[in-house]
């Protein structure tokens, strides 16, 4: 399955929010391969037109910025505090590899740990709270000072990512970090290969976009074509609760935090994965927001949606299914060609 070749590449490229450039140069890279002409906008993001026709445009968005860090300060003992670049819960980090990453191109590794980490020593660390002031990064490297981290290049703004620990299991399940979006972002990829191939054969004008400032709340803040009309955010879909969506399941998000999304467009997302008997759910996310919503609340006047394959432990060590992935690439090809 080539998207799942794309998502695992994907996956392996660090790009924490504000450190995205080498996924934009990756993404450059097979579009124009796949004989496309992408643009990076001076704001980071990937703009690529796939095909012209007809009618009014549709633009698929993905995000390929992510969860992670920057060096806070480097303390006396030569560990690291570190301050998150986008939300996520300190908890699902502690014990984790990281790659730390400075400004002249150097990349160090180290693990999240305790501050307290022995619990020989420590012996009530279990019940302290975590955040980044129990929290610390431990290097990988011979340091007891802040004199010697800093000679490695190391200070205050260097990027650090979190390690992904991709599998993929024979039962069909993808685990890993960063599946929100990475794992949209392959599926993109996919249809753009077959538009190019002319194996899909969409009715109307079709570009994507790949935003990398969406876990911060502005990725697709910019003015859109005049001729775009609908606009799909292509993200994960959220598992748990009282939602009906699993990780086999595309779906189709139908209200957010910030609001209903439009009603024909979701409705007709919806019919066209009856029509087809796909694995679907229409959902409320209580606490989430997409590109399709920054878009609007920037003043552009399309149709918004949200989908995507569903995603169990968002924002943590994630985990979705082939399914899941198959579900939401043939919902959108369904929609291109009507």
């Amino acid at each position: 399955m080539k998207t799942i070749e794309y998502i695992q590449q994907l996956l392996a490229i660090p790009s924490p929010t504000g450190y995205t450039k080498n996924v934009a140069n990756q993404l450059c890279a097979w579009l124009k391969e796949m004989g496309y002409q992408p643009r990076v906008t001076r704001k980071g993001l990937v703009w690529c037109d796939l095909c012209q026709g007809e009618g009014e445009g549709l633009l698929l968005s993905a995000h390929v910025d992510t969860l992670g860090a920057m060096v806070r300060s480097v303390k006396g003992n030569g560990r690291i505090r570190y301050t998150k670049v986008a939300s996520g819960a300190d908890t699902t980090v502690e014990t984790e590899n990281v790659l730390i990453h400075t400004r002249d191109g150097r990349t160090y590794t180290g693990t999240v740990q305790s501050c307290h980490a022995s619990q020989h020593v420590f012996p009530r660390m279990a019940g302290e709270e975590r955040n980044d002031e129990t929290l610390e990064i431990v290097l990988d490297e011979v340091v007891h000072s802040a004199k010697d981290v800093e000679n490695l290049g190391i200070e205050t703004g260097c990027f650090i990512s979190w390690e992904p620990r991709t599998v993929v299991t024979e039962s069909g399940f993808v685990k890993s970090r960063f599946l929100d979006d990475k794992a949209s972002a392959g599926i993109l990829l996919k249809i753009a290969e077959e538009i190019a191939s002319g194996e899909l054969k969409p009715a109307r004008p079709v570009s994507i976009m790949f935003t990398v400032h969406e876990e911060i709340g502005h990725g697709a803040s910019m003015k859109l074509p005049e001729n775009i009309g609908d606009l799909i955010a292509v993200d994960m879909g959220c598992v748990g609760n009282d939602l009906k969506c699993d990780e086999t399941m595309v779906s189709i998000c139908v209200k957010d935090s910030g609001g209903a999304y439009n009603y024909d467009l979701v409705s007709d997302l919806i019919a066209i994965a009856k029509e087809n008997e796909l694995r679907y759910a229409a959902d409320v996310y209580p606490s989430y927001g997409s590109d399709a919503g920054a878009s609007l609340r920037s003043g552009n006047d399309v149709r918004h949606a949200c989908i995507g394959p569903g995603v169990f432990a968002s924002h943590g060590y994630e985990r979705t299914h082939l399914l899941g992935i198959e579900n939401t690439e043939m919902l959108l090809k369904k929609y291109m060609v009507r």
